[in-house]
């Protein structure tokens, strides 16, 4: 926990100190009249007000030309970089306020057909006790030769957990609470073969502690389950992208298949295989709209531990589900998005979704199906980045997300 929260403090801090960069020093200056020495006399409070007054208006006006000028790429920077602040709530994490950065720059300046690669830092508390920090990037080599893609991310959180499988979500009276600690870094390093198409090798490092189980969380489990392990997992990813923005597409495809390994000897306990496949499709529509839709399967084989296994509930896919609630060894969802652009930098999108869990495939049922709609804000933060508010409807209640790019 100490861990985490120097994580937590060294993140604020240092967006803490961006933002103040980002806005200027200037402001500072003014903040303190130097008439004010002596008795104050009418004309000196008169004085007093109307440098307030200024001030404010130095600072809201620094504040808006910051945000004009961020939704424009400045290829004279080395990176261009923002930030920007909300709130979030959702029935796992309570009511949150949130941080997200996003970066914007290029290998080849030169080369205007060479797509932005990005960062993007977030963190996030609640008042559940949630604590999470993260950076998830895309980068184009030069020429389009190599992509190097990364996540990584700390998360603390007091959770819940129904047990596994449909039918133990499902049951209310299995609701039990524990407390989660996680750590995950992704990284994969992909050659292009042709056009549109890339392949690589992948790495999936993860740690996972769970505390202050209950006796009845721990009878779901089957009374001796895993509280602390690494994941080490090695695999191959394979990929096909012809999506005109990758953080905002209005149009193109999107196809992954992704296989991981986790034997025993790269130090895990127990072997199991995960094969994770995505394909999304992005179309214009009329003036301003597009159409996105997603499928997504992951396929967990052998020995899995339980906090890996698949669950429903993110904040790109079946958003407003408690996420872990439905969780199995396989998940098949699928959504589908319009998306609005309505005035200037301001949008808005409806969706709609079904996911299912299960074990084997021979298990899957079509009543066992979960439904999932919501609908959301969009603000153009930078250039083909968005920040999204989102409200999602599930089975069992709503949540709303405040997040940076677009789901999916």
């Amino acid at each position: 926990m100490n861990f985490t929260k120097r994580l937590i403090g060294i993140f604020l801090l240092g967006c803490a100190f961006l933002s103040a960069g980002a806005v200027g020093t200037d402001t500072l200056k003014v903040a303190f009249p130097q008439d004010t020495v002596g008795l104050h006399t009418v004309g000196a409070e008169a004085d007093s007000l109307a440098a307030d007054k200024q001030v404010k208006k130095n600072i809201w006006k620094k504040i808006s030309d910051y945000f004009a000028k961020s939704n424009h790429y400045d290829r004279s920077k080395k990176i261009d970089f923002g930030i920007i602040g909300g709130p979030s709530f959702s029935s796992a994490t309570g009511l949150g306020i949130g941080l997200v950065a996003s970066g914007l720059y290029s290998f080849d300046k030169a080369d205007t057909t060479l797509q932005l690669s990005n960062i993007s830092l977030f963190g996030n508390v609640s008042t559940t006790g949630m604590l999470v920090v993260g950076v998830r990037g895309n980068n184009f080599l030069p020429k389009d030769r190599f992509h190097f893609d990364y996540s990584l991310y700390v998360l603390s959180l007091p959770s819940n957990f129904w047990g596994v499988g449909y039918e133990a979500g499902n049951n209310d009276e299995n609701k039990t609470d524990y407390s989660r600690l996680k750590f995950e870094f992704k990284p994969k390093f992909l050659f292009r073969v042709f056009e549109n198409m890339y392949v690589g090798p992948a790495i999936n490092l993860q740690y996972v502690k769970a505390s202050k189980m209950t006796e009845q969380a721990l009878a779901l489990l089957g009374g001796n389950p895993d509280l602390e392990f690494w994941a080490y997992g090695a695999g191959l990813s394979l990929t096909y992208d012809s999506r005109d923005i990758i953080t905002n597409a209005t149009r193109g495809h999107f196809l992954q298949l992704e296989q991981f390994f986790y034997p025993t000897q790269l130090g895990n306990e127990h072997r199991f295989y995960m094969t994770d496949l995505t394909y999304a499709t992005y179309h214009k529509a009329w003036k301003g709209a597009v159409i996105a839709g997603e499928f997504h399967s992951m396929l967990n084989f052998k020995d899995v531990p339980w906090p890996l296994l698949a669950a429903v509930g993110s904040p790109n896919r079946m958003r407003g589900y408690y996420e872990g609630r439905y969780r199995d060894k396989s998940i098949v969802e699928m959504q589908i998005e319009l998306r609005q652009h309505i005035w200037k930098r301001n949008g808005a999108v409806l969706w709609v979704g079904a996911a299912n869990v299960f074990p084997e495939f021979r298990d899957m049922r079509l009543k066992k199906t979960l439904l999932n709609a919501g609908v959301g804000y969009r603000w153009a933060f930078k250039q083909g980045v968005n920040v999204r508010f989102d409200v999602g409807f599930s089975k069992n209640g709503l949540g709303f997300a405040f997040n940076i790019n677009e789901a999916f």
